[in-house]
C-alpha cells in the first residue's frame, strides 16, 4: 500500500536526512507520476511491482546521500522549474539572493546585456532572462555537459533572449561589455572537509572547488570584470559565508567601487557586489 510504503521509506531516510518524510513523498510521487499533494488521497492503493521496484531504487540512492533533485531530475529555482543532473550543482535557495540584487541593479536600464559566468544549469541567468525579456543574457560555462543542461532549460522555457557559450570564464566573450556580470563560481578550498560528504560528494567537483584557498575563481572573475563592464556596470559574486572580507578586498584591488556585501536569509554573508566607476 502507498501509505505503508511511505512509512517504511520515511523511517529509512530519517536516519540520514532531516527531511525524511518530504524526501519519501517526493520520490514516491515521482514514481507514480502525480503531485505530492495527491498522495494522501491514494493512501490505500497498492503499488505495482514496477512502481515498488523503482521506488526502492530511488530510496536506496537517497540513503547513500544522492540529492533528491538528481533523483527527480529537476529543481525549482526562483519561478522556474529547471532540469538538473550530476553535471551541474543543485541550485540553492540562497543563490536567489543574486537574482534579487541583479534585478535591483538593472532597474531603469533598457535592454541591458548581462553575463552569467559559470552558469551550470542556467539558474541565475535564466531567472534574469525570464524577469527581463528586454535583456540579452549570455550564459558561459567551461563544462560542455553542464552547458547542455543550461541549453535544454533555455529551450524548454522558450527564453530567446538568452544564449549559452562554451568556454573558460571570459574567453567566449572577448571584447564584449555588459551592464551586469553575475557569478556563483566554485569557492571551496581543495581541503574543505565537506567535499566528501553528502550532498557535496555527489556534485561536480569542478563546480565546487576553486583551488587551494577557495578564492582563486573569485579572483579571476574580479580581475577581468572592469574590461567587460560598461561604465556604471556592476559585478555580483556569490561566495562562502567566511569569504566576505576577502571578496570585498578583491573587488577593491581591481578598482571597483560602491562595494558591499549582502546577507542571505540565514544571516550569513553570501553575495558581494561592486561597480565600475561611471
Amino acid at each position: 500500500m502507498i501509505g505503508a510504503a511511505l512509512v517504511r521509506a520515511t523511517a529509512r531516510l530519517a536516519a540520514g536526512s532531516d527531511s525524511g518524510r518530504l524526501d519519501a513523498e517526493l520520490l514516491l510521487a515521482h514514481v507514480l507520476g502525480i503531485e505530492r499533494g495527491q498522495l494522501r488521497a491514494r493512501d490505500g492503493e497498492s503499488l505495482s511491482e514496477r512502481q515498488a521496484r523503482d521506488f526502492e531504487g530511488l530510496v536506496s540512492r537517497r540513503e547513500r546521500g544522492e540529492p533528491v533533485a538528481y533523483l527527480l531530475g529537476r529543481r525549482d529555482f526562483w519561478t522556474l522549474s529547471l532540469e538538473v543532473n550530476a553535471a551541474v550543482l543543485v541550485p540553492r535557495p540562497e543563490t536567489e539572493l543574486l537574482v534579487e540584487i541583479a534585478l535591483e541593479r538593472l532597474r531603469g536600464r533598457l535592454g541591458p546585456a548581462v553575463l552569467d559566468l559559470g552558469a551550470g544549469s542556467g539558474a541565475i541567468g535564466l531567472a534574469l532572462a525570464s524577469e527581463r525579456p528586454d535583456a540579452q543574457i549570455d550564459l558561459v560555462d567551461s563544462s560542455a555537459a553542464a552547458l547542455a543542461v543550461a541549453e535544454r532549460n533555455r529551450a524548454r522555457l522558450a527564453l530567446g533572449n538568452a544564449r549559452t557559450l562554451l568556454g573558460d570564464w571570459y574567453a567566449p566573450v572577448a571584447g564584449r561589455h555588459y551592464a551586469l556580470i553575475v557569478a556563483n563560481p566554485p569557492y571551496l578550498a581543495a581541503t574543505d572537509p565537506h567535499l566528501g560528504a553528502a550532498p557535496l560528494g555527489h556534485e561536480p567537483r569542478q563546480a565546487l572547488v576553486s583551488g587551494p584557498e577557495g578564492l582563486e575563481a573569485l579572483a579571476i572573475i574580479a580581475a577581468g570584470a572592469s574590461a567587460h563592464l560598461d561604465p556604471g556596470g556592476a559585478l555580483i559574486l556569490e561566495h562562502g559565508a567566511s569569504q566576505g572580507a576577502a571578496t570585498r578586498a578583491l573587488l577593491a584591488s581591481v578598482g571597483l567601487d560602491g562595494i558591499e556585501t549582502r546577507r542571505d536569509l540565514a544571516g550569513l554573508e553570501r553575495a558581494t557586489l561592486g561597480g565600475r566607476p561611471g
